[in-house]
């Protein structure tokens, strides 16, 4: 027993008693919200609510399993973590349930807020759970985007058309290019000869035996006449020409 202990019973005081700790959870990880997910997305279906009710509610546990990946970077402490965690395990399973506990009849036709029943109600919670996930899903994926961009940006700055600080200069610094031919251009357009020059005959004095006093430098150079066309015939010369070589046969003596 010690000092303080002896002094207290002495003096008819009892010690309190150390108060119990409480043990706080443990955040749901990844695992568990994708459990309640399902969960969920088994209380709406085999028809056990209206088409209009499954439908948002699959839009809603969509958008939450879109976003689960995610949670490790913005971390469920955080704002979007939060409304992605109590919106699995807490917000879509309540709302659904409180629906499904009243009789189908009651809660589809007779009015309980206003003009609206039951299943508007619903309706409408579920419409603003759809729209609240969509907007953490676009502000968690954000970051990652607008980093994208501005890499993007800079790979442009330099690399692209707004900076020449990544370009090779391959033809040595400020050195012009020489253009490349024109593929559709003719190689021996200028070397065919005019019709004038085709059309051009001998020189003065080239004929058989008068080219003793021509210059033989002009003679040289003088362009050389095209190919002659074969003198035409007509039939009477062909007949005429066959009867020369081909005599006719003498008739035989008697």
């Amino acid at each position: 027993m010690s000092i303080g202990e002896f002094f207290s019973r002495l003096g008819g005081r009892e010690r309190p008693e150390a108060e119990p700790e409480v043990e706080t959870p443990a955040p749901p990880t990844a695992d568990d919200l994708r459990t309640a997910l399902d969960r969920a997305e088994a209380l709406v279906d085999g028809g056990a609510a209206p088409s209009v009710v499954a439908a948002r509610v699959r839009r809603v546990t969509a958008t939450v399993r879109d976003t689960l990946p995610r949670l490790d970077v913005v971390g469920l402490g955080s704002d979007h973590g939060y409304s992605v965690m109590a919106t699995a395990t807490d917000y879509l399973p309540e709302a659904v349930n409180g629906y499904l506990r009243l009789p189908r009849r009651f809660a589809d036709t007779r009015p309980v807020d206003g003009p609206r029943t039951s299943l508007m109600v619903l309706v409408d919670q579920l419409d603003l759970l759809g729209a609240t996930m969509d907007r953490v899903f676009d502000a968690v994926c954000r970051d990652d985007a607008t980093a994208l961009v501005a890499h993007a940006r800079f790979l442009d700055a330099k690399f692209g058309h707004a900076s020449t600080g990544g370009g090779l200069d391959l033809a040595g610094s400020g050195a012009a290019v020489p253009a490349m031919p024109d593929e559709t251009s003719d190689p021996g357009a200028g070397h065919s000869r005019t019709d004038d020059e085709a059309e051009v005959g001998p020189p003065p004095g080239g004929g058989v035996g008068g080219g003793a006093g021509a210059d033989a430098s002009t003679h040289d150079h003088a362009p050389h006449p095209g190919p002659t066309a074969p003198p035409s015939t007509t039939p009477s010369d062909t007949r005429r020409e066959s009867a020369t070589r081909f005599p006719p046969l003498a008739p035989p003596n008697p």
